[in-house]
């Protein structure tokens, strides 16, 4: 729905923990310095071990100005810490770029949601305004839990002018699918390196996945 009253963080469920998978960019969870990995052992004094994901969520979530309590465990560290969050009204801006300098780009995507390709489209037409080369790009990809499928293909098709993106496969035949790249003229065709790491997950693998498959990307990260 394009924002929400919350701190700005993706969670999930592993092995019975509530984990964060990644702070949503700029917004009062990433100012707080909460980071991907981290494990939210209590919300307001209440233990989140038999808590579900649904549960949790709507006791993290909340009016704008309404403060969160939150004990956390870093995943490299024994000693919990406790953390206020003060809930903001959270937009899903996806993707933001800027010349790091003349010809090069620097494109971070946070998610992969409905706007992710026309912004990610419209940074690249805005960079090239007044008759600009473009000689290079980074896709920042890094903390990206992922999204909408047919985003990641979209965005994939930016940087491909062939090839197959992602398939899907099942045990009926209805359940194949093959996502291919098309040229369509307006295709990226510069140097281009993809940054990733432990929080690039879901639609964020399959794009780095398929610029990497397709020798079209340098990846950089873990």
């Amino acid at each position: 729905s394009g924002e929400f009253g919350g701190i700005g963080i993706e969670i999930s469920m592993e092995n019975g923990r509530l984990t964060v998978i990644s702070p949503i960019d700029d917004t009062p969870a990433d100012k707080a310095g909460i980071k991907s990995g981290d494990i939210i052992l209590e919300i307001e004094g209440e233990s989140t071990q038999d808590m579900t994901l649904i549960d949790a969520v709507q006791k993290i979530r909340g009016p704008k100005g309404k403060p969160v309590s939150l004990t956390l465990l870093h995943k490299d560290q024994q000693k919990p810490f406790k953390v206020k969050v003060v809930r903001d009204t959270i937009p899903i801006i996806s993707a933001k770029g800027n010349e790091i300098e003349p010809g090069y780009l620097y494109i971070r995507l946070s998610r992969f949601n409905e706007n992710t390709t026309p912004e990610l489209k419209q940074i690249i037409s805005d960079n090239q305004k007044g008759g600009k080369t473009l000689k290079g790009v980074i896709l920042d990809l890094r903390n990206n839990p992922g999204g909408l499928l047919e985003q990641a293909v979209n965005v994939s098709d930016v940087f491909l002018t062939s090839g197959q993106i992602v398939s899907i496969k099942g045990k009926n035949q209805e359940q194949q699918k093959v996502f291919e790249a098309k040229n369509d003229g307006s295709d990226v065709s510069c140097p281009l390196v993809v940054l990733i790491n432990a929080g690039s997950a879901s639609a964020s693998e399959i794009v780095a996945g398929a610029l990497k498959d397709h020798k079209r990307a340098l990846l950089v990260g873990e």
